[in-house]
């Protein structure tokens, strides 16, 4: 299985339009390779650079298996279209929140999950409760990492 962006290759520089310092809007994706037997996809992006520990930036659960990606700018909203949910992030909110580094240079990593089951739960989980609702269910992985400095 594999994650990539059309924004920016994998280790490179995340455009500034989907941070904090522009838009805010989430980074296009592109899903390869899911195994068939996949039922349902979460991701998450989180910052292990964080100084106060790994910052959450993005929990989305129960994304179809035949999901070949994410399209920019994915509405911060708890239920989507086709079943799809998100989660809290660290900033408080649901869905996307972009990088915003308090100072140098921060690796964001995105985590692609493919599952033996749908994640038919309600929206608004933190990145440990939907982890502990997958464990025991990932049947494939994936990452892309991005850099970005203020």
């Amino acid at each position: 299985m594999k994650i990539s962006s059309p924004a920016f290759e994998n280790g490179g520089t995340i455009p500034s339009k989907y941070t904090c310092d522009g838009l805010d809007i989430s980074i296009p994706l592109v899903f390869e390779d899911v195994p068939e037997n996949a039922q349902s996809l979460a991701l998450i992006m989180d910052d292990p650079d964080a100084p106060m520990g790994i910052f959450v930036h993005w929990v989305i659960y129960n994304m179809p298996a035949t999901l070949e990606g994410l399209p920019e700018g994915i509405p911060n909203e708890p239920y989507l279209s086709e079943g799809i949910r998100q989660g809290v992030n660290s900033f408080g909110n649901i869905g996307y929140g972009g990088p915003c580094p308090p100072n140098g240079a921060h690796r964001y990593m995105f985590k692609l999950y493919a599952l033996d089951i749908p994640l038919e739960v309600d929206a608004g989980l933190s990145k440990h409760d939907l982890l502990a609702v997958m464990n025991g269910h990932v049947i494939a992985g994936a990452e892309l990492m991005g850099i970005y400095a203020r």
